[in-house]
């Protein structure tokens, strides 16, 4: 009888602590909590499901109310395992778990992302796109600043240096502000010339329309990543988890 009675109340905890993970879901975007408005959670959902249809690879978003002793890393890739986020064979998901009472976010990478989504990039989207918007309650911008550069990381392009891609455009825009004023001074010196010919008015308005296309590039397409949906939404709904495996790559913070 004590001995039974021993088994009973050695399994209670481990009941009641598995039943803190949520059901697997059939969404990418899952608040448990009422943080985000049903817009917010929309335009997530549709970049994150655009994205998996582009690449296949899985972002997954979770916040929950609290961890309830749980270390958040332990719990972030068991729930990963647990819904399968990512392919199988591939295991290219990824989980941003947030818990709100805690205050504590994490990153965690199932095997096949840990190559362009390494512990230290992670870490790095934590502190520029995450903390500081977690910060002034803008949890919303966090969370799709940070898919936005977990996207960009897979595909290698994100540089953490700043939180945004205006540094990399900047120079482009530099060169052809160049490129148009060598225009224009040639176009004065062509007018000097008796014989000016139509060839160097293409020229003038080559170099003009460069520029134009490349400030609409400037401020649509990396200004996309900061507007929630940015450059990849689209309809469809989300498929399902794929059956991907985690392993212990990944990051987190607290704000």
């Amino acid at each position: 009888m004590r001995n039974l009675l021993f088994i009973v109340l050695f399994a209670i905890p481990f009941s009641v602590f598995s039943q803190n993970f949520p059901a697997r879901s059939n969404r990418l975007v899952n608040d448990f909590t009422g943080t985000l408005s049903s817009s917010e959670i929309t335009q997530l959902e549709q970049k994150l499901v655009a994205y998996d249809k582009e690449s296949s690879v899985q972002i997954a978003i979770v916040i929950i109310k609290s961890l309830e002793g749980y270390e958040i890393s332990d719990y972030a890739f068991e729930l990963g395992e647990k819904w399968g986020v990512g392919r199988s064979g591939k295991d290219n998901g990824a989980l941003i778990l947030v818990s709100m009472s805690d205050r504590k976010m994490w990153i965690a990478t199932g095997y096949g992302l840990e190559a362009t989504l390494t512990d230290a990039m992670c870490k790095r989207i934590i502190e520029n796109e995450m903390k500081p918007r977690f910060r002034q309650n803008d949890y919303a911008g966090g969370l799709s600043a940070a898919s936005d550069a977990m996207i960009l990381a897979t595909r290698g392009e994100y540089k953490g240096e700043g939180g945004s891609g205006d540094g990399a455009a900047a120079p482009i825009v530099s060169l052809l502000f160049i490129v148009l004023v060598f225009g224009l001074i040639w176009l004065i010196k062509a007018k000097q010339v008796r014989d000016y010919s139509r060839v160097n008015n293409m020229g003038f308005w080559a170099a003009w329309m460069l520029l134009n296309s490349a400030s609409r590039n400037h401020s649509g397409s990396y200004g996309s990543f900061r507007g929630g949906s940015g450059g990849f939404s689209g309809g469809g709904g989300f498929g399902g988890f794929g059956g991907g495996s985690f392993g212990g790559g990944g990051a987190g913070g607290s704000w």
